[in-house]
């Protein structure tokens, strides 16, 4: 049996200098303008086929790819002003808020494990005094040594990673410390009693909460194996690591100007909760020994006492008042 093309029934080729717009009544695909070639819709199907598949492909996709290809690279020139939008309000935020720190030493275990991200208030002692038992973090390159010895980059593009590696929380800062405040200006901090605890203005405190305990043993770090006493200073901390045993604080420079405490000044912020990594996600509270009544000095209530006094200031003042309004009343 012959074919189709054997039969003549293929449209025939153009000949030389005709093209297809050439042929009359002919569109594009080979078919007439209204779409339907000499016998029927079904004239020639092969041909109309793969011209309409070609007509999608221009008209259709092509226009999606172009305009993907559009949105991609608009896409891409918008994403370093985003980046570096991103990074101006981080360091705004660092500036003047909330800062994210790297625990890179053992001294604030188990409370804070190495690798730990903090977030650090940097707001709150700005409305409120430092208090026993808050974390907080200070600088103490003038004073202090570093826990932990870090290279110094040199080259500027090390320089910049380093920066907003610390801004983020992910480097750690050579200069950075972070204790727990045992004492505050006037506290009088001892170690140890009877009992081997620490003792603020002769108070024993329970670090049972805190202090690290070893996993394998179970075996908890002594309060101190140092014996101190210290009276902190006007506008001075006294702060110690959870980690006795490995923490490296105000205990080992009692030596250095200001006996081994802390300017308040230096104090960069308050650590207030753990938001890497997620397993270990958690807040981090004043422990309830710091709350003892027995802690408090005589001049911690002293921002309540002008309060008091104007109360009772006023007291005479609004009777006598009272007084001269009734004789008032009286005589007219």
């Amino acid at each position: 049996m012959m074919s189709d093309d054997d039969q003549g029934l293929r449209e025939p080729a153009p000949t030389s200098g005709e093209t297809r717009h050439d042929i009359p009544g002919r569109s594009r695909g080979g078919a007439r303008g209204d779409g339907h070639g000499p016998n029927g819709p079904d004239d020639n199907p092969d041909l109309i086929g793969d011209d309409a598949d070609f007509e999608r492909s221009d008209d259709g996709e092509g226009s999606k790819g172009k305009s993907g290809k559009k949105k991609q690279g608009s896409f891409w020139k918008e994403l370093p002003i985003l980046v570096g939008v991103a990074l101006a309000l981080a360091m705004v935020i660092k500036a003047f808020a909330v800062q994210a720190f790297y625990i890179p030493s053992q001294s604030m275990e188990t409370t804070l494990k190495v690798g730990d991200r903090v977030l650090v208030n940097k707001i709150v002692y700005h409305t409120r005094d430092i208090k026993r038992g808050d974390v907080v973090v200070f600088n103490g390159l003038d004073s202090w040594d570093p826990e932990v010895q870090y290279s110094e980059p040199k080259n500027p593009v090390s320089k910049l990673l380093h920066a907003i590696g610390s801004a983020f929380g992910v480097v750690p800062g050579e200069k950075d410390y972070i204790k727990r405040v045992i004492g505050v200006p006037g506290d009088r901090v001892a170690c140890c009693d009877a009992q081997g605890r620490v003792t603020v203005n002769g108070h024993p405190l329970v670090e049972t909460p805190y202090i690290y305990t070893d996993p394998q043993t179970g075996e908890q770090n002594r309060p101190s194996d140092s014996k101190f006493k210290v009276t902190v200073p006007a506008g001075h901390l006294w702060v110690m690591g959870d980690h006795r045993e490995v923490s490296y604080d105000s205990r080992g420079h009692i030596g250095d100007p200001g006996g081994g405490t802390i300017p308040e000044s230096r104090v960069i912020g308050r650590a207030f909760v753990v938001v890497w990594p997620l397993s270990r996600v958690k807040t981090l509270s004043i422990p309830a020994t710091f709350g003892a009544p027995g802690l408090a000095l005589p001049n911690d209530a002293l921002p309540e006492a002008p309060l008091a006094l104007g109360l009772v200031g006023a007291l005479p003042v609004t009777l006598v008042r009272r007084r001269l309004r009734t004789r008032r009343r009286s005589a007219d």
